[in-house]
């Protein structure tokens, strides 16, 4: 039981979510998967009227019909930092000039606070996951890779004609998006940058 603690223990958060590796914008992960992630727009259905909710569900129920492949589908929820939002208007009330736009600043942020005071304020992003799976353990991963673009690009354009928005994530997105997930906090004080990446990876510490 001892070694299996110290073994459990020297687990990187990177093992134990099961990523090998970002390249090219793909996530690859044990046995011959791959996956490439899109992020989205969305609609507040409930302000949508009732003969538009059809139309958005019968244009939904025809993309899901008309996809060549399986996906998943990512809300992800978060708290929204605030402080962090209003640190950013106060330095724009810094660099102007004229009193009542400074004032005008001063009285937004006020009623920000006002606003937020006991209660969170929640932000939600949406992500469609393309999965892609082989058998042949040598196939060329430039065949992964025009494979998963030729179904990334029907998914944009099945999103297009619903009047929605979809891009794909690069590989710095990806990485974000996962550290994101594991290390809420430090995300506040240390954003995801190239360089953090590279010393997380390096470190053995994502």
């Amino acid at each position: 039981m001892k070694n299996i603690f110290i073994r459990s223990k020297k687990l990187s958060s990177r093992s134990q979510i099961q990523i090998k590796e970002v390249v090219d914008n793909v996530l690859i992960l044990p046995k011959n998967e791959y996956r490439v992630i899109l992020e989205t727009s969305s609609v507040n259905f409930e302000l949508k009227s009732e003969e538009e909710q059809d139309v958005i569900t019968d244009s939904f129920q025809n993309f899901l019909n008309a996809l060549p492949c399986h996906i998943q589908i990512l809300v992800r929820i978060r708290e929204m930092d605030i402080d962090k939002y209003l640190e950013d208007i106060i330095k724009t009330k810094e660099k102007e000039t004229v009193l009542a736009y400074k004032k005008q600043i001063d009285s937004y942020c006020a009623f920000v606070k006002k606003l937020v005071s006991g209660s969170k304020i929640l932000s939600r992003r949406f992500y469609i996951i393309v999965s892609y799976k082989h058998t042949n353990r040598h196939e060329d991963f430039k065949l992964i890779k025009e494979h998963l673009a030729l179904e990334r690009d029907i998914i944009i354009k099945g999103f297009e004609r619903m009047q929605m928005k979809a891009k794909e994530l690069d590989s710095l997105e990806i990485l974000n998006l996962f550290y994101g997930f594991y290390n809420v906090e430090s995300m506040k004080t240390q954003p995801v940058t190239k360089e953090t990446i590279k010393a997380l990876l390096t470190n053995n510490y994502v």
